[in-house]
């Protein structure tokens, strides 16, 4: 008996397993995109002849093939912008590093655990074992939890609740009529035992602003491909909307 009420705790385990995975493999079978920004920046409105924006997009993370930079220049263009190559005379700059790429949170353990198909094909698999070893209570207990073992394990590696994400960090500055005070300070360390203060101040006529961009995807056994269309395009929507 207590052979018994152990296998049924192994197999209602195990089996559960399985049903967890299948509850992500239907809540997650869509795709969901979404694209966050740290905090939103406002620009003042100028006439059309001042529409005119350098742009710099850069990428430091492990997937350099993923750019934005011409996607990003058809949507301001299709705005009214007219994007140029001189800093000196445009009146915006959209400067850009993309941080990260690809995988980032792989399962989402908050999923609630359904009863139900796990637990019935890990019966089926069980009864074929519990056979195989002469139709014994004990042959039945063991052949339930292996079953059990058996398919919520397969079933489990089968589904994975997958994210993709992209982190951007951007930098708008915009010609302002007056002049514009900056100071900087940077402490740069010299080995273990000491460090550098290097400081500077300058007038400008350009006001900066800073922000970050999320996007991210998520489904369940995604794959980049799948993702990066996407991700690019919430990320090129984000970059060419804020003007």
């Amino acid at each position: 008996m207590k052979t018994l009420l152990m296998s049924a705790i192994v197999v209602t385990t195990l089996s559960l397993s399985g049903c967890g995975a299948m509850h992500t493999a239907v809540a997650k079978r869509n795709l969901d995109v979404q694209t966050k920004m740290s905090s939103s920046i406002f620009l003042d409105p100028v006439e059309p002849e001042q529409r005119t924006i350098y742009v710099d997009i850069r990428n430091t993370s492990d997937k350099p093939e993923f750019d934005l930079k011409p996607q990003v220049i058809q949507n301001l263009q299709a705005r009214g912008y007219q994007v140029i190559d001189s800093p000196k005379r445009a009146h915006y700059w959209l400067q850009a590093n993309v941080l990260q790429v690809g995988r980032s949170n792989a399962r989402d353990t908050n999923g609630a655990l359904a009863a139900g198909p796990g637990i019935a094909g890990g019966a089926v698999t069980g009864y074929a074992i519990h056979r195989a070893t002469g139709g014994s209570s004990g042959g039945a207990a063991i052949g339930a939890a292996v079953g059990g073992a058996v398919v919520g394990t397969v079933v489990d590696a089968m589904v994975e609740d997958v994210y993709y994400s992209v982190i951007t960090d951007i930098q708008i500055m915009e010609r302002f009529d007056g002049k514009v005070s900056e100071s900087s300070q940077h402490q740069l360390l010299q080995g273990d035992s000491g460090s550098t203060t290097s400081s500077y101040q300058r007038s400008s006529d350009m006001r900066k602003y800073q922000t970050r961009v999320v996007s991210f995807a998520n489904q369940a056994n995604l794959k980049w491909p799948e993702a990066e269309p996407q991700l690019t395009q919430g990320m090129v929507r984000a970059l060419a909307g804020l003007f």
